[in-house]
C-alpha cells in the first residue's frame, strides 16, 4: 500500500511540473495570468459591474409614501372629537420614463464593459511588448555565447600558427581584443534582463523574482490581409465604447424630456373616528405634479444633447486616430518582414564567405583580419535579425490592439 502512495505520489509530482512547465512557455497563458491578476484591469471590471448596480436604481418607481395622522377638534362637544387617518399614496413619472432610465443606464453600463475589452487588449500588448524584448535577450545571450566560443577557437587556431611560425602575434591580439568585446557584450545582457523581467512579472501582478520561461523561438506569421483592416471600425472596443454611449445620451435626452412631464400619484387614506358613534372612511386620492419650474429640465434635455455631441466628436476623433496608427503600424510592420527576409539572405551568404576565408585561412595563415570581421558581419545580421523578429511579433500584436482582435480571442 505504500509502495502504490508513493507512486501516486510521484505521479503527481511528474504531471503538476509538466502542466507548470508547459503552461509558462505559453505567451497566452501569460495573458490569461495578467487578465485575471492585474489590479489595473480588475479595477476596470468592477467599474463595470458598478455600471450594472445602477440599471435598478433608476428603472424603478420610487418608493411609496406611507402617512399616519391623529388629530382632535376642541370645538367637539367633550373633550373633542378624536380622529385617526392613514394614507398610502405611489407616484408615476410620464411613461416611458423609467424605460430610458433604464436603457441609458444599461447602456453605459455596457460601454464600461467595451472600456474594460479595450484596457484588456492594452494590457495585452503591454504583455507581448515586455515578453518579445525577453526572447531577444535571450537569444543575443545564445549567440555571443556562440561567438566567445568560436572565438576561442579562432585563438587557438591563431595561437598555433603563431607558435609554428605560420602567423603573426598580431592575430592573437586582435581575436583576443574580439573575446574582451563578446564577453562584455553578455555581461551588459544579463544585466539588461532583469528590468525587463521585473516589468514583465509587474503587469502579472507577480514577484519580481518570478522566473519567465520565454520560447526559444518564435514563429513568423504570414502578414494578414485585409482581414485586420476590414474590423478596424466595426472591432475596436473603443469605438464600440463611444456608440454605446452615443446610444446613451439619446436615450438619456428621451428621459430628461420625459422628466419634464407631470407626474401622476394615486393613493388611498383610511379615516376613522375614535368614539362609539363615528364613521369610518375610505377615501380614494389622486395627484398630479406640475413642472412648472422649466430651467432644470431644459437644462438636463441640453446636457444629454451636448453629450451626445460630445461622444460623436470622439468617436470620428478616435477613428482618425486609430486609421492613421492602422497605417503606419501596417508600415512598420511590411519594413520588419522586409527586413527579416534581407537578414536572412545576408546570413546565408556570409556565412559561406566566412567558410571561405576561414578555409584560406587555415591553409595559408593569411586573411585573419578579414576572417574577423566576416564573423563580426555575421555576428550582427544575427543580432539584427533576432531584433527585427520581435519587433514583427510586437507590431503584428499592435495592429491586433487596434482592431480589437488579440490571440486568446482568436483561439476560442
Amino acid at each position: 500500500m505504500k509502495k502504490y502512495l508513493n507512486l501516486i505520489f510521484i505521479l503527481s509530482l511528474m504531471f503538476f511540473f509538466d502542466g507548470v512547465l508547459s503552461y509558462a512557455q505559453s505567451l497566452d497563458d501569460y495573458f490569461k495570468i495578467a487578465a485575471s491578476d492585474n489590479p489595473g484591469l480588475k479595477a476596470m471590471y468592477k467599474e463595470y459591474e458598478a455600471a450594472m448596480q445602477v440599471v435598478p436604481q433608476v428603472n424603478t418607481l420610487p418608493d411609496p409614501e406611507f402617512s399616519f395622522s391623529y388629530f382632535m377638534d376642541p370645538e367637539a362637544s367633550g373633550s373633542g372629537a378624536k380622529k385617526t387617518r392613514f394614507a398610502l399614496s405611489q407616484m408615476f413619472p410620464w411613461f416611458g420614463a423609467l424605460k430610458a432610465q433604464g436603457n441609458t443606464a444599461a447602456l453605459m453600463a455596457e460601454a464600461r464593459f467595451q472600456a474594460f475589452i479595450d484596457a484588456r487588449n492594452t494590457l495585452y500588448f503591454q504583455v507581448a511588448s515586455a515578453y518579445y524584448p525577453l526572447f531577444e535577450i535571450k537569444r543575443i545571450q545564445g549567440i555571443e555565447k556562440e561567438n566567445i566560443e568560436i572565438l576561442k577557437s579562432y585563438n587557438a587556431i591563431a595561437t598555433k600558427k603563431f607558435e609554428n611560425g605560420a602567423g603573426p602575434m598580431v592575430d592573437v591580439l586582435r581575436v583576443d581584443i574580439r573575446q574582451k568585446d563578446a564577453i562584455t557584450n553578455l555581461g551588459i545582457l544579463n544585466a539588461k534582463e532583469k528590468p525587463y523581467l521585473t516589468t514583465f512579472n509587474k503587469l502579472l501582478n507577480r514577484d519580481v523574482n518570478e522566473p519567465v520561461s520565454v520560447s526559444d523561438s518564435l514563429v513568423i506569421d504570414p502578414m494578414p490581409v485585409g482581414t485586420l483592416k476590414d474590423s478596424l471600425i466595426s472591432g475596436n472596443p473603443g469605438l464600440k465604447e463611444l456608440d454605446l454611449k452615443l446610444k446613451a445620451g439619446r436615450a438619456s435626452e428621451q428621459a430628461a424630456y420625459k422628466n419634464g412631464l407631470p407626474r401622476f400619484g394615486v393613493g388611498l387614506a383610511y379615516e376613522y373616528a375614535l368614539e362609539d358613534d363615528g364613521m369610518d372612511e375610505i377615501m380614494a386620492e389622486v395627484s398630479v405634479s406640475i413642472p412648472i419650474f422649466r430651467a432644470k429640465y431644459r437644462g438636463a434635455v441640453k446636457e444629454a444633447q451636448f453629450m451626445k455631441k460630445s461622444y460623436s466628436l470622439q468617436k470620428e476623433e478616435l477613428a482618425n486616430t486609430l486609421t492613421s496608427n492602422y497605417e503606419m503600424a501596417w508600415f512598420e510592420l511590411e519594413q520588419q518582414r522586409q527586413m527579416l527576409a534581407l537578414y536572412e539572405q545576408q546570413i546565408r551568404t556570409t556565412r559561406h564567405a566566412l567558410g571561405l576565408l576561414f578555409s584560406a585561412y587555415s591553409n595559408s595563415g593569411k586573411g585573419f583580419e578579414e576572417l574577423l570581421d566576416m564573423r563580426q558581419e555575421l555576428l550582427s545580421y544575427e543580432k539584427m535579425k533576432a531584433t527585427a523578429e520581435v519587433q514583427y511579433q510586437i507590431g503584428l500584436a499592435k495592429l491586433k490592439v487596434l482592431t480589437g482582435r488579440t490571440d486568446s480571442d482568436e483561439k476560442q
